[in-house]
């Protein structure tokens, strides 16, 4: 797969309404059957490694409008990684006690540990979406200053330099933006709408949010365009096929760590003197 597709070039602003919704291929089965059961053993493989070696981690940010399909990622790709080596966290709606605190405050419990793969479904921003679709009363309030520049530009600066912190802290962040067209939500809320065994996925919120589909669009151009970065850059992948979009994302993430290069710990000569001492000394009870 050729992955650089689905990255967003810094600096080169985007038309949300020209990146794909959707791939045009007829082999969703073998994706489903062998391709995606393949890329999950490998994705593990990597994952191993990077538990054991203990060096660095990842962070993954997930975000898409609802019914995009982030919950299906998380089950059919990352729920298949060792749970030792794993860390989900949902963002929601600030609560009073986070909108006290700087607005980044309320994510740092959800940051990976060394040897691990943390993933915000929806994220920080979250806080840069709320005032474009909603208002500022409905988010954790955007900075002030006094030389007139943009609050949310000034966010998306924010957010850059922290994605930057965290990469060159050894935790590099990796965004996916699930694009899913109108009438494919609308297939997949219906669904959820009509079908008794799905109606706990569903809130009347998706209803809600659904009538302000261009507000969300607006925000998440905006968002691509001011937040992809050599260091953290957006990966906007097609998600009409709920099957390609886990195959690209596991792809994705099996790129990632092939940088990261993570290797099992190899043990020392003492080490090995002192395991077969122990190997001897067990068989022999």
């Amino acid at each position: 797969m050729d992955i650089s597709k689905y990255r967003i070039v810094p600096g080169k602003d985007v038309d949300l309404t020209e990146l794909a919704e959707k791939e045009g291929h007829d082999y969703t089965e073998e994706i489903k059957e062998k391709l995606v059961p393949k890329s999950v053993e490998q994705l593990r493989e990597w994952q191993l490694k990077l538990h054991a070696e203990e060096k660095k981690g990842i962070l993954v940010v997930l975000q898409a409008i609802d019914a995009a399909g982030k919950d299906e990622i998380i089950t059919f790709i990352f729920s298949h990684l060792m749970p030792q080596g794993l860390e989900v966290n949902p963002v929601k709606k600030p609560t009073e006690e986070e909108l006290k605190h700087d607005f980044l405050w309320r994510i740092h419990k959800g940051m990976p540990e060394r040897g691990q793969i943390a993933i915000l479904n929806r994220s920080y921003y979250e806080d840069l979406i709320a005032p474009i679709v909603y208002g500022e009363d409905q988010t954790i309030p955007m900075p002030s200053n006094e030389q007139n520049d943009d609050p949310w530009e000034i966010r998306c600066r924010q957010i850059n330099d922290f994605e930057k912190y965290m990469k060159e802290s050894g935790f590099p962040v990796v965004k996916f933006f699930l694009n899913v067209s109108s009438e494919k939500q609308k297939e997949r809320l219906l669904e959820r709408m009509k079908n008794p065994d799905k109606n706990w996925e569903f809130s009347f919120s998706d209803v809600e949010d659904r009538e302000k589909w261009g507000e969300f669009q607006k925000a998440y151009e905006r968002i691509l365009n001011h937040t992809s970065t050599e260091h953290a850059p957006w990966y906007v992948l097609p998600a009409d096929d709920a099957w390609y979009t886990r195959y690209a994302a596991a792809e994705i993430m099996i790129h990632v760590l092939k940088e990261l290069n993570p290797e099992l710990p190899v043990m020392t000569d003492e080490e090995k003197e002192k395991l077969d001492e122990e190997i001897e000394k067990l068989e022999k009870e």
